[in-house]
């Protein structure tokens, strides 16, 4: 195949067995000191399978994998997909107990990670049916195999690994959402989901083998794995960082060229915060996109003029395998929507009633999606399945949005975030984003506390820019001048920082163990 060739794979496994024979020994990831070519991640995946085969793993086994970004990850990944398993990304901030909670809710006969976190994994080994532990980057506890004797061959290992066969709705992910109360869910997900979404978003954002990304977005949350899958399928050079550090992320756009950077908003505030942030050379981006959380349109702008070029946003959900609204690279820029539904997607304003109503132009209400991408259920919760996919297809997102007149699409809030207080709906982002326009402001997350005469109110929770000390009057009489006065928060509260998931997505939830400060 020549370098122009394309062709769709009926498998998510096959997409680096593409990229090697259409790419070869063009630069794919690009990890600290290491550099991979296309050809090394098919040969090194190819090689892991046919280890994990010699183990006696097989079509439709579970494999977890728990470690931070490298090409270990990666490598994985692709190796349990090759072999017709389905893998269940583990969320690297998840202790050994949940982790050992996700790996037998979704029946894991094996895991693959640092060796660092399957030694944490001892104690609660046995609440598990792990038959197999495989693992890198440090000494192999006792009972685990070394990753390197799978990838030097010394365990069947074999250059070249069959990855036909595998249907295009076959299983290939159990991706377990944060779960904000209980115990998580697993959305499983199908080769065709993970598939579609990666071509659809490639599609939107234009990315081709021209192009160099750079993203620390952990590859086992669902928005770092179609940027993975998605500079694979399209032959992009792939800088992985193993932990978002602002310096490493600048350098390496410099260092590398890089023509796009990825990230959640709290990445992006950091950056516009750093000091040294001039120094460095950003002109090779033509283009960044943000998702995970809204950020506010004062700070996008920020990144624009900072970095000389557009900052598309996006909106996605572990049930979705990725991304289910965007923006065009080429499209018309509109700060503060998501955009619209990705090719082959439909998405509606439903009424929070039980309804499903659609309701009219500019009105708030549900975002539901339908499309191929969707999951198949949650595993093993028929209950959770029936309260999130109705029967015709749609499902529901729990984000609270709006839509303009050209379909463009305004997410006000999680529809369990809302406060209310006094009667009145108060939306904790979008208190935010008039907060975060305040030039005091580094990050700024809103929640509520409970209150005897109205229920509930906001309390804004704000990290200040370095070297300024907060004026909470003055940020009120800034609420007050663009807030509604039964918006305008009740409470105020600056700290160091908030708290995160592993992605940098804010946790509203845990705001309130800051404390009273």
């Amino acid at each position: 195949m020549n370098g122009n060739a394309t062709s769709f794979q009926a498998s998510v496994g096959g997409l680096v067995r593409d990229a090697a024979r259409r790419f070869g020994s063009k630069t794919a990831l690009v990890f600290e000191d290491q550099r991979w070519s296309f050809a090394q991640l098919d040969e090194a995946s190819s090689k892991v399978a046919a280890g994990l085969r010699a183990l006696g793993l097989g079509a439709g086994d579970t494999v977890a994998l728990y470690s931070p970004n490298c090409p270990e990850w990666m490598i994985g990944y692709y190796a349990v997909l090759k072999l017709g398993g389905i893998v269940n990304p583990l969320n690297l901030m998840l202790t050994p107990e949940e982790a050992a909670y996700a790996m037998n809710d979704c029946g894991a006969v094996a895991v693959v990670g640092s060796s660092d976190r399957i030694a944490a994994l001892a104690p609660v080994r046995g609440q598990t049916g792990l038959k197999h532990c495989v693992t890198y980057g440090g000494p192999a506890p006792e009972g685990a195999r070394d990753f390197r004797s799978l990838l030097d061959g010394g365990v069947g290992g074999s250059a070249s690994f069959p990855v036909e066969g595998i249907e295009l709705d076959a299983p290939c992910t159990v991706a377990y959402t944060s779960g904000t109360t209980g115990h998580p869910k697993g959305a499983l997900l199908t080769h065709r989901s993970i598939l579609m979404n990666t071509a659809m978003t490639a599609t939107m954002h234009v990315r081709t083998a021209a192009d160099t990304v750079v993203s620390a977005l952990p590859c086992s949350h669902v928005y770092g794995n179609v940027v993975m899958n998605a500079a694979i399928a399209h032959g992009m050079t792939l800088v992985l960082h193993k932990a978002f550090d602002v310096e490493c992320v600048l350098a390496s756009i410099q260092a590398e060229r890089a023509t796009m950077l990825e990230g959640v908003p709290t990445m992006y505030m950091y950056i516009l915060d750093h000091p040294k942030l001039g120094q460095y050379d950003l002109s090779s981006l033509s283009r960044c996109t943000v998702g995970g959380q809204t950020m506010p349109e004062a700070k996008m702008r920020q990144v624009e003029a900072a970095f000389g070029c557009p900052l598309i946003e996006l909106w996605g959900m572990t049930e979705l395998g990725g991304l289910g609204t965007t923006h065009s690279a080429y499209g018309p820029p509109r700060l503060g929507s998501i955009g619209v539904a990705l090719p082959h997607l439909s998405a509606r304003i439903a009424a929070t009633d039980g309804t499903n109503r659609v309701l009219p132009v500019g009105e708030v209400g549900e975002l539901q999606i339908r499309g191929p991408v969707t999951m198949r259920e949650y595993l093993g919760r028929p209950d959770a399945t029936k309260e999130t996919l109705e029967p015709d297809g749609w499902l529901h997102t729990g984000d609270l949005a709006r839509q303009d007149e050209d379909g463009y699409i305004y997410v006000v809030d999680r529809l369990k975030d809302m406060v209310i207080t006094g009667g009145f709906n108060i939306y904790p982002a979008e208190l935010e984003r008039v907060i975060a326009e305040h030039p005091d402001v580094a990050m700024v997350a809103v929640s509520s506390i409970p209150d005897e005469a109205k229920g509930e109110l906001a309390k804004a929770y704000v990290v200040p820019r370095k070297g300024v000390a907060l004026d909470f009057e003055a940020l009120e009489r800034h609420c007050r001048s663009r807030l509604a006065a039964y918006k305008v928060p009740r409470a105020w509260q600056a700290v160091d920082d908030l708290p995160k998931t592993s992605s940098g997505k804010i946790l509203r939830r845990k705001l309130r163990e800051l404390g009273n400060g």
